[in-house]
């Protein structure tokens, strides 16, 4: 491989994400094993204006690509230079994505075989903070001038690129990556392909972290390993972005789907990650609540509040929580007025309830009165119940539980088969604390829908 001709290239473009980028600059350096034998460098007009970020970036702008050539008109040229190369680049699946699509556009199919320098240098040159063109070049004293243009980073991996060359020598590493069936070539920079190959095929959650390691992207799966992979050969910009920041990936094996999606909805609301859009947003439940009036009488009302307590009864939707005023309001003879079914000083007068005994305009006393409201909140109270949801375990030997207390999501849990459990306090010693939001009540009952009370266990 001595002979072999590569292709090292690097594009500036318009930072349109990967599926509208347009390039703006272009530079290919042809090497002959270890050899420069051609070069080519061009600004190209990318037929759209460049963002103020970018030209902040790269220090170009509209009036330096006007009059520039536009890419098919330099398409020959690039297709002479590359023809029987190798495809180098640093974050190689980048430039090649963005150069692939342009010949698209043009009517022609690129095909090369790639290498990335990101990966190779990863693994050929371990223990960096930081495999980043501009630090990775730091830390090996290569010169870097001109970052962020065409020419100055194209040079500066070459330069690159010749140690790689003379790092792996026997080209067991190069080899590797080009192999038709290695996953190298597909996955993100930063990413090994132990992690990926080290991932169960199980049920359950998984986290991509950044360089920081912090939480970017959580998802479910029944197949962690499969949906981890399918990931990187989306096209779409949104999961580009995800591969190009993910570092590391964790994981738990849940045994099942609904724990799976449980935990995944408890991760989202605790990191909060930035490519996560479903399930960010904390919604606050509608609650019924009571309090005593100036008059001494139990008012019952709705309160909106992200606070924890559930004392009498949480809904999501506010037509939810009036018609379960009305109904108790109905069957305990209570007052509209001090259910807060209407805003009125005077007697009650409520276009459906007209049972009411008259505590709103001095007709029945404070007492009685607050026995009722006392009874109807005793109803409800009974109306949330206690349930177990059983189902698979992680392993043969285990099974899980979801614990819904009084109406309420606690958590859940795993246990041995060889332990006894048959009360609450038993259950409750292996309970994993969890929040009660509005998404796990959402599967929850997702999940009651589906399968019915096969797998409940009434407490």
């Amino acid at each position: 491989m001595h002979d072999q001709l590569y292709s090292v290239i690097d594009v500036e473009t318009t930072g349109k994400g990967i599926l509208g980028n347009r390039i703006t600059e272009i530079c290919v350096v042809l090497l002959q094993g270890d050899k420069i034998i051609d070069k080519f460098t061009s600004l190209v007009n990318p037929e759209q204006n460049i963002p103020p970020f970018i030209t902040g970036l790269t220090g170009i702008d509209d009036n330096m690509v006007r009059d520039a050539p536009k890419f098919y008109e330099i398409a020959e040229r690039i297709i002479e230079i590359t023809t029987g190369a190798i495809f180098v680049a640093h974050n190689v699946n980048f430039d090649y994505n963005v150069i692939r699509d342009e010949f698209k556009n043009s009517g022609y199919t690129f095909t090369r075989k790639k290498l990335c320098t990101v990966r190779l240098s990863r693994k050929l040159i371990p223990g960096l903070f930081s495999y980043s063109l501009g630090k990775l070049c730091a830390s090996l004293s290569i010169p870097l001038v001109d970052r962020h243009r065409a020419q100055g980073d194209t040079d500066a991996t070459v330069i690159l690129f010749q140690r790689i060359l003379e790092l792996d020598s026997e080209f067991i590493m190069i080899n590797s990556f080009l192999n038709a069936r290695s996953k190298e070539a597909t996955l993100p920079p930063h990413l090994d392909a132990n992690t990926i190959n080290t991932l169960p095929i199980e049920t359950g959650i998984y986290l991509f972290k950044d360089q920081k390691g912090k939480v970017i992207y959580a998802g479910k799966a029944k197949n962690i390993k499969q949906r981890v992979i399918s990931h990187f050969y989306d096209k779409k910009n949104k999961e580009y972005a995800l591969g190009q920041n993910t570092y590391t990936i964790d994981y738990e094996v849940t045994g099942n789907e609904l724990i799976a999606l449980l935990l995944e909805a408890d991760k989202i609301q605790k990191h909060y990650p930035k490519f996560n859009r479903a399930q960010k947003k904390a919604i606050a439940p509608y609650r019924i609540i009571q309090y005593i009036n100036r008059r001494g009488v139990i008012q019952l009302a709705i309160d909106r509040s992200k606070g924890t307590d559930h004392s009498l009864e949480v809904f999501y939707k506010q037509s939810d929580a009036i018609e379960q005023l009305e109904r108790l309001c109905f069957d305990y003879q209570l007052c509209p007025r001090y259910c807060s079914l209407q805003n009125t000083s005077t007697r009650c007068s409520h276009y459906r309830i007209k049972n009411c005994k008259g505590i709103c305009h001095g007709k029945e006393s404070v007492a009685l009165y607050n026995i009722r409201v006392q009874q109807a909140l005793s109803s409800l109270m009974k109306q949330k119940e206690t349930y177990l949801i059983k189902e698979k375990g992680r392993t043969i030997d285990e099974h899980s539980f979801v614990m819904i207390k009084k109406g309420i999501y606690k958590g859940f849990g795993f246990i041995h088969q060889s332990e006894q459990v048959s009360h609450l306090d038993d259950f409750e010693t292996f309970l994993i604390l969890q929040k009660h939001t509005y998404h796990t009540t959402q599967i929850i009952k997702s999940y009651l829908r589906k399968h019915g009370e096969n797998n409940v266990l009434y407490m």
